[in-house]
């Protein structure tokens, strides 16, 4: 394969370049040998700098993820989130004009890794590559992603066995309509028949329960500004219910049969906008959504305080304890009538984040052993997002049984079914939650199999997992859903998933000119669009849209948007390449 020729021609580079070394008496970093095998242990601690694209905390990790990574590698991991730093690009291009983005460097394939590459910010790992035995376990997507490339500068995320035409997800679709459904049940089940009709039934549920346990008013909606970029983040979630994902100012529908700008006088963004703005003025807007972060919201969700998630792994994560599933309250899918709910097919060849080594580490060789344990078993289980049915660490939440089959383990009972345990000194103590890995990227799909069980990593999946969360919770859901007995298992019966096939496709780089523009256009549209949602009268919302439009027009968005609706047809063409490729 093209990785082991790029492995062969470095060595026959070590050896001529040996000689000089040998005459200078150094060796630089590339010169120094190719690895065949990591050691078993590291002598001398080490804290590394993560720059981490999609992280939600700033600073050491903590917990039983942070005392795992320190037993089996003696390192520390000090994480560094531009999503906590205040969204957006700024700490990123800081960090790159300083030459030095970090030691561990997580984030977007395409322009960002081609800048990270040309410029000289990450490491060519082809000298560890022969060690990186659990990677190399996916060496055709590493070889797709460093395609063109002299060497190896990044390993891609959420690689998988599963066909590009299979959702990516679990029982739970990435997107969807969750409310309360114990309080949708007292309204008698009201028909829904599009997105709008949500909005009175909303309000209904507010009403029927204006304040949470801990006294505080409840919000059908309670939105954050972490996330936002191209746009404002929260817009873009009810889109998809439509089949559609973003790609820039774009919007375009899994199958390819629709795209649009976000700046549409019928598209999706305006129609999605114009939703929050009624919802506003109807009441049932979080007054605190412009200056919460994620983590606020997170715990308003715990606490009760908010009726509707655009995300199973937000409203169900947060809310659906043990206690209150058994009790029969909890948030579930709304069945939305006209909605096709947009799906992440399987990468084949890895999802849109990637891993890399920064080029002022000092122990790249450690990072690289830390990288390859991120794809081993172990590192999926302890590193993937609970919310994404990480197992955590055998031995502590989770054994196998005498049949060989995996379960839950008392500890991990408590954790996933009370939503948190304090973890045992010896694992390092802590919130189980807290402690969990704060990287938020998954080396390996989640779903994947681990071939020592036969089943999915996600403990979701397990029969010993269905078995043990049976609830009143679950059991009303499903009569009301023709006895479905998961999510996934009602939207593909009832013809409402839209799955765009797991096609890797790397959105070309921005040239200086495009980027420039685009830098000016999301800010205006990411102003506009909160103060849109905000607007106290119909009126002031049309208003608000049009000097939008105007403004984003005047400042080079249509350029823009040419540049983003080429690349989701490019897009598009390699979805249909690829469903055609695994299929014959």
């Amino acid at each position: 394969m093209k990785l082991k020729k790029i492995i062969a021609a470095g060595a026959i580079t070590l050896l001529a370049t040996g000689t000089l070394a040998a005459c200078t008496g150094e060796q630089t970093e590339a010169e120094q040998g190719e690895i065949d095998a990591f050691p078993t242990e590291w002598k001398d601690e080490i804290t590394i700098d993560v720059f981490d694209g999609l992280a939600n905390y700033m600073g050491i990790q903590e917990g039983w993820f942070g005392e795992l990574v320190k037993k089996k590698f003696n390192m520390k991991l000090n994480i560094i989130a531009p999503n906590v730093a205040g969204g957006g690009d700024t700490l990123y291009n800081t960090r790159v004009s300083a030459g030095d983005l970090g030691d561990l460097i997580i984030t977007d394939k395409g322009q960002k890794l081609d800048e990270l590459v040309e410029g000289g910010l990450v490491v060519d790992a082809s000298r560890f590559y022969p060690a990186m035995e659990n990677v190399q376990r996916f060496d055709k997507a590493v070889d797709k992603l460093n395609d063109g490339k002299d060497g190896v500068y990044a390993f891609p995320g959420q690689v998988s066995s599963i066909l590009p035409t299979e959702p990516s997800e679990g029982l739970e679709p990435t997107f969807g309509a969750y409310l309360r459904w114990d309080l949708y049940g007292q309204l008698g089940y009201p028909e829904i028949n599009t997105l709008e009709d949500l909005l009175p039934i909303l309000k209904d549920m507010q009403e029927l329960q204006p304040t949470a346990p801990n006294g505080k008013q409840t919000y059908a909606l309670s939105l954050f500004k972490d996330w936002d970029g191209n746009m404002m983040n929260n817009v873009k979630q009810p889109i998809t219910y439509y089949g559609y994902d973003e790609l820039g100012f774009a919007l375009a529908k899994a199958d390819g049969s629709d795209y649009q700008g976000l700046l549409d006088d019928d598209g999706e963004y305006y129609r999605v906008l114009k939703f929050y703005n009624e919802a506003y003025r109807m009441g049932l807007v979080d007054p605190e959504s412009t200056t919460q972060n994620y983590d606020t919201l997170w715990s308003k969700f715990q606490n009760g305080q908010v009726l509707y998630s655009w995300w199973p792994w937000l409203g169900q994560a947060a809310y659906n304890t043990e206690d209150n599933m058994n009790a029969g309250t909890g948030f579930m899918l709304a069945p939305i009538k006209d909605q096709t709910i947009f799906s992440y097919g399987a990468e084949a060849y890895g999802g849109k984040q990637v891993i890399a080594i920064g080029s002022k580490a000092e122990d790249p060789e450690r990072i690289a052993a830390f990288i390859d344990w991120l794809y081993s078993a172990e590192g999926t289980y302890a590193n993937n997002s609970q919310t994404q049915g990480a197992a955590g660490p055998e031995g502590l939440t989770w054994e196998l049984a005498a049949d060989g089959q995996p379960q839950l383990t008392e500890f991990g009972q408590e954790v996933f079914l009370t939503g948190d345990a304090t973890v045992p000194d010896e694992w390092g103590g802590g919130s189980y939650v807290k402690g969990t890995s704060t990287l938020n990227v998954s080396a390996v799909l989640p779903n994947d199999i681990d071939e020592r069980t036969g089943l999915q990593y996600n403990y979701q999946f397990w029969p010993s997992y269905q078995a043990l969360t049976q609830n009143e919770l679950k059991a009303d859901w499903s009569a009301h859903m023709g006895d479905a007995t998961s999510t996934m298992e009602y939207l593909k019966a009832n013809d409402q998933l839209l799955v765009a096939p797991g096609a890797s496709y790397t959105v070309p780089t921005d040239d200086s000119q495009t980027e420039a523009l685009r830098n000016q256009v999301k800010g205006v549209i990411v102003q506009y669009s909160w103060q849109a949602t905000f607007a106290e009268s119909e009126a002031d919302f049309e208003k608000l849209w049009s000097e939008l439009q105007e403004t984003a027009e005047g400042l080079g968005y249509q350029d823009v948007l040419d540049v983003d609706l080429a690349s989701a047809k490019a897009q598009n063409d390699a979805r249909v390449a690829i469903a055609k490729e695994f299929a014959e």
